[in-house]
C-alpha cells in the first residue's frame, strides 16, 4: 500500500488527500509549499511526502495510518517478525485476522508442526 509521511507519522492515500486539501484551504496553520511536486523544496513537517510503496517500508512493527488506523501493509524486519511470532503465541487474541493473513508466511512452520 502506498504511504505518505507527514509530521513524523505515516498516512494512507485517503487521509493524505484530506490533509493536502486542508493545507491547500489554509485550515492547518501552514501553507502549500511553492513547489509541492519537488519534495526537496519542503519538509515533511509542512506538507506530506510520498508516496512510498510497501507501507513505508520495512519496520520493527506493523504500521498503521496516523489518522484512520488502517493497516499499511508493511514488511517486517527480522526483529519485527520474531516479535509478532511471540505476540501470537502469548496473546493470540490481540492479533487481528488482517495481520495474521498479511503476515501468514510467519506461521507456516506453526501450522506444519500441529499435525
Amino acid at each position: 500500500m502506498n504511504t505518505y509521511i507527514y509530521q513524523a507519522d505515516l498516512y494512507c492515500e485517503n487521509c493524505t488527500k484530506a490533509i493536502k486539501a486542508e493545507i491547500n484551504a489554509g485550515k492547518r496553520g501552514c501553507c502549500l509549499p511553492p513547489h509541492p511536486e519537488d519534495e526537496s523544496s519542503f519538509d515533511s513537517d509542512t506538507y506530506p511526502k510520498g508516496p512510498y510503496p510497501d507501507g513505508g517500508g520495512e519496520a520493527d512493527s506493523n504500521q498503521h495510518c496516523g489518522t484512520c488506523g488502517v493497516f499499511l501493509e508493511n514488511p517486517l524486519t527480522r526483529d519485527g517478525e520474531q516479535y509478532l511470532r511471540e505476540m501470537v503465541k502469548t496473546y493470540p487474541e490481540a492479533i487481528s485476522n488482517e495481520l495474521r493473513e498479511f503476515y501468514s508466511y510467519l506461521f507456516v512452520e506453526d501450522l506444519d508442526t500441529q499435525d
